[in-house]
């Protein structure tokens, strides 16, 4: 019968993808990971992982069993919290967010550290393709990301804010119209396959403008970059956490009846941590 410890070293594997980067988390070596996986699997009689060379990681079976162990060790430290604590939160908490939510994300587990001490919490940043999957899988528990049309029905939504689409261009031009903007200047386009990049074409058709393309990319910090740099304009989320308006090398053109792109949290609807991820709802939204 595998112990907690055990469990608890399959959870860290799952969520760092990597024998090696989950023996720093629970202060084993790497063959001692190893070895506990080895034995996880003869319990259960059955492969978790698929192993290539050095190289491994979960396998259909693998993936199945995160949320379900995830689910017992929150059980498990629900137990061993005191009982005149009933209100406390303890435990691991995974958290992902997109690049342009981490810092309010951080901020909000800072803040709910401070009221439970016993809580632990860890974020990463990825692309929303990316945090759905981890969500999904269960390695996340929650995830701050883009909200899409169509996601899986064991995902729970809980809507944060919404971002509005708008012309980024260089401080030194001088036009307001954003239709003869776009019309004159290089176009960075935001990757159309992306959920924001559709955001971006269905802006530009409401416009009636097919601007010049310079290139595509998927990282709007790129994008800004550029734009800053005086190489084009581009059409971008107005994100909540910028500081645009203030930058001396960058101009912010609103643009009528533009798209938003809708920010929310996800996780799974039987998630073992929703007590926890609803506390860290209320502090983002109150940071905001």
């Amino acid at each position: 019968m595998s112990s907690i410890r055990v469990l608890r070293t399959f959870a860290a594997v799952a969520a760092e993808g990597s024998f090696a980067a989950a023996a720093a988390r629970v202060a084993l070596t790497q063959a001692a990971v190893g070895q506990q996986m080895r034995a996880l699997e003869a319990d259960l009689r059955r492969p978790l992982f698929e192993r290539q060379g050095k190289t491994v990681v979960l396998n259909e079976a693998g993936r199945e069993l995160v949320p379900q162990v995830r689910r017992l060790l929150a059980a498990y430290e629900q137990m061993l919290a005191p009982a005149d604590a009933a209100d406390a939160m303890a435990g691991t908490v995974h958290l992902g967010a997109i690049v342009s939510a981490v810092r309010p994300l951080i901020q909000a587990t800072l803040a709910l550290k401070a009221r439970h001490a016993a809580l632990d919490l860890h974020v990463s940043a990825a692309k929303s393709i990316d945090l759905m999957a981890s969500v999904q899988a269960g390695a996340l528990d929650a995830a701050v990301l883009v909200r899409e049309p169509g996601a899986p029905g064991e995902v729970a939504w809980t809507p944060l804010y919404a971002e509005p689409m708008v012309l980024l261009a260089p401080r030194r031009l001088e036009e307001a119209d954003p239709r003869a903007i776009l019309q004159s200047q290089p176009f960075i386009r935001f990757d159309p396959a992306q959920h924001t990049g559709l955001l971006v074409e269905r802006t530009l058709a409401r416009l009636r403008v097919q601007p010049r393309e310079l290139l595509q990319l998927n990282a709007l910090e790129s994008i800004v970059e550029l734009v800053r740099s005086g190489l084009g304009v581009s059409v971008v989320p107005l994100l909540r956490d910028a500081r645009w308006q203030a930058d001396a090398k960058l101009r912010v053109v609103e643009i009528p009846r533009a798209e938003e792109r809708r920010i929310a949290v996800a996780q799974r609807r039987d998630s073992a941590k929703a007590g926890a991820v609803a506390a860290l709802v209320r502090e983002l939204r109150k940071a905001g």
